[in-house]
């Protein structure tokens, strides 16, 4: 299955993420070759990030004398930040490399293209970074601000983990499976590319989530309810 079918399905999953697809051409000048198991990698890593913080509900510590306690809420508008990232990822994959034009390693760009080599696609910024750091920056600025905001700075632990550190974990892990190069094995992205992707994914993340998280309260109203429509 190719990378833009691998995504496109992991997005109808989680509703996150997006891919590297072939586009414009980075001619190779000499026959390159990339570890197809560290591409594996990135791409479970990265969609497993995104699909954690998709599915994680919004925790908070209700005040109410009748319902005080620790909360768990899911959300369907939580379906925004998801849609919008995703979108930031496909404007990063289609427009963003196409007009930087950086070659990935190995490879040199001539405006021909050879959509069956290793050197199909630029590679500036890293869209398996910016996705995955993106979903880490998302459940980054909606901790904060129902930690800070809604819970008055009562601090949950499993909710940091499901929010934090797990998807930064893989995030780190995404980012290393792009940068692996071993014997006749190339990296799939330089580091200045990785970085890019991780820098403006984990910003992007930050204040789509953030935004999200001021805009629409944690709990679900008057009731009970788990689910909030």
């Amino acid at each position: 299955m190719r990378i833009r079918e691998t995504i496109v399905a992991a997005g109808l999953l989680s509703i996150t993420a997006a891919t590297l697809a072939p586009r414009e051409a980075a001619a190779q000048a000499s026959p390159v070759t990339r570890d197809k198991n560290w591409d594996i990698v990135s791409n479970v890593t990265m969609v497993a990030g995104a699909s954690i913080v998709s599915l994680m509900p919004r925790v908070y510590f209700n005040d109410p004398e009748a319902t005080v306690g620790w909360k768990g809420r899911w959300h369907i508008s939580a379906l925004a930040p998801i849609m919008s990232m995703t979108a930031l990822t496909l404007m990063v994959d289609i427009s963003v490399k196409n007009a930087i034009k950086s070659p990935r390693p190995g490879c040199t760009t001539d405006g021909t293209v050879f959509q069956i080599t290793e050197c199909a696609s630029f590679g500036a910024p890293s869209t398996q970074s910016y996705a995955a750091w993106g979903a880490t920056g998302a459940g980054t600025g909606i901790f904060l601000i129902d930690t800070i905001k809604y819970s008055n700075g009562r601090f949950n632990v499993p909710y940091f983990f499901g929010e934090v550190i797990a998807p930064l974990t893989l995030s780190v892990l995404s980012s290393i499976g792009r940068s692996v190069e071993t014997g006749i094995y190339r990296q799939y992205e330089s580091g200045g590319a990785i970085a890019a992707g991780a820098l403006t994914g984990f910003a992007s993340g930050l204040i789509v989530g953030g935004a999200y998280a001021l805009l629409q309260k944690p709990s679900c109203g008057f009731g009970n309810n788990v689910f909030c429509w």
